[in-house]
C-alpha cells in the first residue's frame, strides 16, 4: 500500500461549483500532505530540519488536532475526541508528544480525525451548508463553514510546505501532488 492509498483521489471537476472547489482542493491537500509524511520510519518521523524543533510526525499530530478542533469541536459543538486530553496540561502537546507515538499510530490518529472532520462538514452542509455560523469559536466575530475550510486550507499548505522540506532532506522525495 502507498502512503496516499487511505485518502483516495477524488479529481476535482474542471468548473466546480463553491463546494466542490473547497473540498476537492482540501482533499488534494491533505493527499499531498499524507504523501510528504507517508512511508518513513520512526527516525525519519522524528528528523529536523536546520535550527527547527518541527517534525513530520510533530506535523502529522499538529494537523489531526486541527481537524479536530476546527470540525469536530468548534463547527459541531461537541467534546475533543479523548485522544487530546492530555493537551489541556501543555499547549504543545501534539507536537512534542508525536516523537513517542510510532508512524502507524501517528497515520491512524490524522487519519481518523480527516474522518470524523468529512462528517462534519457533510452534516454541517446539510444543516446550513457553508453559511453556517460555528457554535463555538473565540472569534471576535463568528465565522462560518466556508471560512473555516478555508482556513483548514491555508494550514494544510502551510504545514505541507514545512513537510515538504523536511522529507527532501530525508530521502530527496519532491513534488507537488501525490502519485
Amino acid at each position: 500500500m502507498s502512503p496516499v492509498d487511505d485518502l483516495t483521489s477524488r479529481p476535482i471537476p474542471a468548473a466546480p461549483d463553491e463546494v466542490e472547489a473547497l473540498l476537492g482542493i482540501l482533499h488534494r491537500n491533505r493527499r499531498t500532505f499524507g504523501w510528504k509524511t507517508g512511508g518513513l520510519d520512526a527516525d525519519a518521523m522524528r528528523r529536523t530540519l536546520g535550527p527547527s524543533t518541527m517534525t513530520l510526525g510533530g506535523l502529522v499530530k499538529h494537523l489531526a488536532l486541527v481537524e479536530d478542533h476546527y470540525f469536530t469541536h468548534q463547527l459541531l459543538g461537541r467534546d475533543y475526541p479523548a485522544v487530546w486530553a492530555p493537551m489541556a496540561d501543555d499547549e504543545d502537546w501534539e507536537w512534542t508528544s508525536a516523537a513517542d507515538d510510532s508512524p502507524e499510530e501517528l497515520r491512524r490518529l490524522w487519519l481518523q480525525a480527516v474522518a470524523r472532520s468529512e462528517a462534519a462538514v457533510r452534516e454541517a452542509l446539510a444543516d446550513g451548508g457553508l453559511d453556517r455560523r460555528l457554535p463555538i469559536c473565540d472569534w471576535t466575530e463568528t465565522p462560518n463553514l466556508r471560512r473555516m475550510l478555508v482556513d483548514l486550507i491555508e494550514e494544510y499548505a502551510r504545514h505541507t510546505g514545512h513537510a515538504d522540506l523536511i522529507r527532501e532532506s530525508i530521502d530527496g522525495l519532491t513534488g507537488e501532488d501525490a502519485p
